[in-house]
């Protein structure tokens, strides 16, 4: 009745987070969204925007995927179904209400082939020791995403988790002033032997960084 009643008009369920204020769980056009205040987090423009980034990848060379801010999980459930992916994924998320919804509302659910984890993406990486082939990051809180993610320490850190043929797909900007932020990255990537490639305007609003280590 739900899904019927949304193609008439949205119906939405908010919850409260600590970590990304009020979220809300909208039913539109048939469809169930994910949204904090000003941004969709998952099953929406989101999904859309990622999945051009990954058709980049060649997934069948990735055995172990890193994502980096799993909201309601919308991604692995692009790997999953539109890619036909069969490998294993860690995911990631800060937020235990984030992960209860990508649970309860989504059908995400823990295999042998998705493990979730529940803590800072900045920690896992500077304690982390695993060889990924690919890492998606997906680091925002609403429209911003918090200053940490663009240091050259966590950058180092990701660079060290990528095997030698490993990819990078970085959900990295909606503002003009992140900029020089991305072009400093961009350097890192570069001189650490990174093909990279800049797509802005993403569905006429993100900008994705696409890193393929050339050795």
């Amino acid at each position: 009745m739900i899904r019927l009643v949304s193609y008439i008009y949205p119906i939405t369920r908010k919850v409260k987070s600590d970590f990304n204020g009020i979220l809300e769980i909208t039913w539109y056009n048939g469809k169930k969204h994910l949204n904090a205040k000003n941004a969709n987090y998952s099953y929406g423009s989101l999904q859309k925007i990622l999945k051009i980034g990954l058709q980049k990848i060649d997934l069948s060379r990735c055995k172990e995927i890193l994502l980096l801010g799993m909201g309601g999980g919308s991604v692995i459930k692009t790997l999953l179904q539109d890619f036909n992916y069969k490998n294993h994924i860690t995911a990631i998320d800060i937020d235990p209400v984030i992960i209860d919804i990508a649970k309860e509302e989504f059908e995400l659910t823990k295999s042998k082939n998705l493990e979730i984890i529940c803590t800072d993406a900045l920690q896992f990486m500077q304690q982390n020791k695993k060889q990924f082939d690919l890492i998606i990051i997906d680091l925002f809180v609403d429209t911003e995403i918090p200053t940490s993610f663009f240091s050259n320490l966590f950058w180092q850190d990701i660079i060290k988790a990528i095997g030698s043929r490993g990819n990078i797909l970085f959900n990295a900007s909606l503002h003009i002033s992140d900029d020089k932020k991305l072009s400093n990255i961009i350097t890192l990537l570069n001189n650490n032997k990174y093909q990279v490639e800049k797509m802005k305007k993403v569905n006429q609003t993100n900008t994705l960084l696409i890193a393929k280590s050339s050795y």
